[in-house]
């Protein structure tokens, strides 16, 4: 496994001074490539043929492309801040949450996610860099959020946090690219009343609609809960 230090939170360059403008483009052009071409397709070369840009001021900043791509993705993901919303319920924060990371997602784009998928699986060094610095902030993210929960009242503990932040990710992700699905407002709310909150209260998750026995509205809160 390629090890990757946790507290990195970019990658280092060398030479000379960063021109952000310049390595923004070069970025956008990793992620049109990584688009049109896949991952297995994309080089060096032909990333700089498609910036308009040397193949040393490429190398000056980042090693390899798993790095080029990584950063890409993280540099869209920035736009992503402030994930954490506190609106005073789980229910009203998990929405918010959720309502952020899909207008990050539009079905345009599900072809660059599908392709970032298959290269994860084909590149170990990629697959890493993208836990470590895109997908793990996001879980981090939503676990703020459920300890929050917990500090209120609403829920006993945290302790099916890891499995409904997995199954979350994974459901936006089979949604967007499995099914070309829109992630709008009624499938969030599925996600949230339906999935998240039963498995984050020890309940039985129910279909669209079904807030569980005992619930008393969507947030579900009812006579079993510690809310």
């Amino acid at each position: 496994m390629v090890q990757v230090p946790t507290e990195r939170t970019d990658f280092p360059a060398t030479g000379r001074p960063r021109d952000e403008l310049r390595e923004q483009a070069i970025l956008d052009a990793a992620v049109d490539l990584l688009t049109e071409v896949g991952y297995d397709r994309f080089s060096i070369d032909t990333l700089a043929s498609r910036a308009k840009a040397s193949k040393a001021t490429i190398y000056r900043r980042w090693c390899n492309k798993a790095e080029i791509v990584c950063e890409a993705v993280r540099r869209r993901s920035d736009e992503e801040d402030d994930l954490v919303p506190d609106l005073g319920s789980l229910r009203e924060d998990l929405l918010a949450f959720l309502e952020v990371l899909a207008a990050a997602k539009a079905p345009e784009e599900a072809a660059f996610v599908a392709g970032l998928v298959r290269a994860m699986h084909a590149d170990p060094e990629l697959n890493e860099l993208m836990h470590c610095h895109v997908m793990g902030r996001k879980r981090a993210d939503m676990l703020a959020i459920i300890e929050r929960a917990v500090a209120r009242g609403e829920l006993a503990s945290s302790s099916n946090a890891p499995v409904a932040t997995e199954v979350l990710q994974a459901m936006l992700l089979g949604r967007l690219v499995l099914d070309g699905g829109a992630l709008d407002a009624a499938y969030l709310a599925h996600v949230v009343d339906d999935v998240a909150l039963p498995l984050l209260h020890g309940r039985p998750a129910g279909g669209p609609g079904d807030t569980g026995p005992g619930d008393t509205g969507p947030s579900g809160t009812g006579p079993g809960d510690t809310s």
